[in-house]
């Protein structure tokens, strides 16, 4: 397993800082936010000096209900391709629900959900794994994440779902310490109990950040420093077995260049006398630690840029396609010379193949009905599935609408700076009754569509300036009478 050693997140806000950072060994960039054909200067400067860069993907969904949309596995699998990584990351977790398997419009949730620990679950979410490993070039390692609310009718506790989606599929994990401490404010679980159930051989890296508590309820903003709590879990994991890689993330708020090296230093301190050194956390060790039991139908894991996770040749990359339809088929590729800045391959024999049975369409369907009525009662203002806790779903609700309104300023910023300090309530109220449906930059001209059709803003200089932007980006002018209807009638569907 590639030994990574103390990295940080890579984010354009700190690129400068992050050069600059001493003994940072490796980086980690969240995969949708780069161009495979047009690296950052930063990244590409790090990559020169031997720092080795890992994409780290937020949009598959691979615990959602639908299979893995081919166009974004070739995308994800030409960015690491384009950085020499040893390997990419995903989330256990759905981003999207509706669609065919529920007749119902497709929803985006703009965030990471958590997925229903159950037999159902657990089985879609292993055939999906597969049908990623077996699109990428390089092997996969999914991380558990952070939640607000519970699922009603769980059948398994996380370390146990995480212990034998690694046993049925050879997966490795990007275990976040961070959302262990979430999980363990907001749902009561243990974290202590999770490690003690998961493989912690099977860790690839770990992450840590930091959050707030308000009103009883832990938010993990990555834009606060890591709190003790957290530092004790990371410990904890450390006790068990030294992992191969840990990762401070920060997302907003950024302090200055000094203020994260002297919190990279407190992740060192909490790894303990391991962490010294080139390559210090890479040595496993056993503290009562399981040992990891290999996929029957996956080789061991091999990493290195251009490696797999199964025997038989490597596909090559595969271009991007229009979600719509799906990527071309992976060609062999060629011979290549090593990349002087990759990980070392580490070859081992396949074991003999052995056929998992994939979740019969029923499963998907049930966990889609399921996934769809949560996300609705989220996004759509539809009445809150039986079970689960309204008041929880409530703050979800709230903070989903928050983020939108925040990543829409981002992508979008000419929308603040023409409606001032209306942006954030118009957003808001607009966010309510309007889902999201097709990414951020569509829904900053739903948003501003939306604006316009109500005759808003009411300054005339404003709402001038926002249909030109509108025009800009859209089209000549706002639709007519018979879109808006339909518009309206499928907006109608959607809060059924």
């Amino acid at each position: 397993m590639t030994e990574l050693g103390i990295g940080i997140g890579w984010r354009p806000e700190i690129a400068g800082a992050v050069e600059a950072l001493p003994g940072v060994d490796w980086v980690e960039v969240v995969a949708e936010n780069l161009c495979a054909d047009h690296l950052p200067d930063s990244l590409a400067r790090l990559r020169e000096r031997g720092v080795t860069v890992v994409p780290h993907g937020v949009s598959l969904g691979l615990g959602g209900a639908d299979r893995p949309d081919p166009a974004r596995l070739a995308a994800l699998g030409e960015k690491a391709v384009a950085l020499g990584a040893p390997l990419v990351t995903e989330h256990i977790a759905f981003v999207r629900a509706g669609g065919p398997l529920t007749a119902t419009p497709l929803l985006e949730a703009g965030h990471l959900l958590p997925v229903p620990r159950t037999r159902d679950a657990l089985d879609v979410l292993c055939e999906n794994v597969r049908i990623a490993q077996d699109a990428l070039p390089v092997p996969l390692a999914l991380e558990n994440i952070a939640a607000l609310v519970s699922w009603p009718g769980e059948e398994m506790t996380e370390g146990r779902f995480l212990a034998e989606l690694v046993e049925r599929t050879g997966v490795r994990l990007l275990i976040d310490v961070a959302n262990l401490h979430t999980n363990h404010v907001n749902r009561g679980e243990d974290p202590a109990r999770a490690l003690s159930e998961l493989p912690v051989e099977a860790i690839a890296y770990v992450h840590v950040a930091g959050g707030v508590e308000r009103d009883g309820v832990w938010h993990d903003t990555h834009a606060h420093p890591v709190p003790p709590a957290v530092l004790d879990i990371l410990a904890d994991l450390a006790s068990r077995v030294s992992p191969p890689g840990v990762l401070l993330e920060r997302d907003d708020d950024f302090p200055p260049a000094e203020e994260l090296a002297a919190e990279l230093e407190v992740v060192r301190t909490a790894l303990g006398p391991r962490s010294t050194g080139a390559g210090r956390v890479g040595t496993a060790h056993r503290h009562g630690a399981r040992p990891l039991v290999p996929s029957p139908r996956r080789a061991p894991l091999l990493i290195g840029a251009g490696a797999r996770v199964s025997g038989g040749p490597m596909p090559g990359p595969t271009p991007a396609t229009d979600a719509a339809g799906p990527a071309p088929a992976p060609a062999p590729a060629p011979a290549q010379d090593p990349d002087p800045g990759a990980a070392p391959v580490t070859e081992a024999p396949a074991p003999a193949s052995v056929s998992v049975p994939a979740p019969r369409t029923a499963a998907r369907q049930r966990l889609a009905v399921r996934q769809a009525s949560l996300l609705s009662a989220l996004v759509a203002g539809t009445p809150v599935p039986e079970g689960f806790d309204t008041r929880r779903v409530g703050i979800q609700s709230r903070a989903l609408a928050a983020k939108r309104a925040g990543v829409v300023a981002k992508v979008a910023p000419e929308l603040p700076e023409i409606l001032g300090g209306g942006y954030r309530p118009a957003f808001l109220a607009y966010a309510r009754s309007r889902p999201m449906t097709g990414g951020y930059r569509r829904d900053a001209l739903d948003f501003v569509e939306h604006l316009l059709l109500a005759g808003r803003p009411e300054d005339p200089a404003a709402r001038r300036e926002l249909t030109e932007w509108w025009q800009d980006r859209s089209g000549s002018r706002p639709p007519g009478r018979a879109t808006r209807l339909v518009r309206a009638a499928r907006h109608a569907l959607v809060r059924r």
